[in-house]
């Protein structure tokens, strides 16, 4: 029997088994690097849009997320690391955005030394802004959504971003985290019951609650 996957699902494959381009890219290789960046772009944007719930914002942590990444790449010990790496890089840059490092100053990633990379990243960027994905069309759910993940402390709502809507496993929180799995796990808890709490609020059902940007 033949099985039909779609866009969506073969992306995730190749995702889930980019080890040979990890590899290549770290030792340097910038094709490799490229199709990380193609991978992973979207990816990394929807978590930044949901830390902030602002396109700009989650434009500059995206985009600083992927140079940091080109520069620190001999840092990642294995490559079945790479995942949880990415996300705490990610992470780093949302909070860095948080603590107004970057404030309301977007970098033009062509004039950087490092061209090929800018160029990439630039280009990636582009494709966000013109070709968003269509949920985010549903602005004002999403808006709703967001509200909602921004009333909770920011432990819980790290988590439960990462978990609920990126799909990240326990290991690869506590990795990007730097905190135990069982931390984790009680993060991610008392962070749906009070996201579950606030939601019904504001009249979210839970189909919403899986809704998705």
């Amino acid at each position: 029997m033949q099985t039909n996957m779609t866009g969506p699902d073969l992306l995730q494959i190749a995702m889930e088994h980019s080890e040979s381009l990890i590899i290549n890219a770290r030792s340097g290789d910038e094709y490799a690097f490229n199709r990380l960046v193609s991978l992973w772009y979207k990816r990394i944007y929807n978590f930044c849009y949901k830390y902030f719930g602002s396109h700009d914002a989650a434009m500059e942590a995206t985009q600083k997320t992927f140079i940091a990444v080109h520069k620190s790449f001999h840092s990642l010990l294995s490559p079945d690391r790479f995942k949880s790496w990415l996300y705490r890089i990610a992470l780093n840059k949302c909070h860095e955005e948080d603590r107004g490092v970057f404030r309301k100053k977007m970098v033009s990633m062509f004039n950087s030394s490092e061209d090929g990379v800018s160029k990439q990243v630039a280009e990636m960027a582009d494709e966000t802004a013109v070709y968003p994905d269509k949920k985010l069309q549903k602005k004002e759910l999403a808006d709703l959504v967001t509200k909602c993940l921004n009333e909770l402390s920011t432990e819980q709502r790290e988590v439960v971003i990462m978990k609920e809507y990126e799909g990240l496993k326990f290991r690869e929180i506590a990795e990007a985290l730097d905190i135990s799995e069982n931390t984790a796990k009680s993060r991610l808890y008392y962070g749906l019951t009070a996201l579950r709490k606030l939601m019904t609020k504001m009249n979210v059902n839970q189909e919403n609650l899986d809704y998705e940007l």
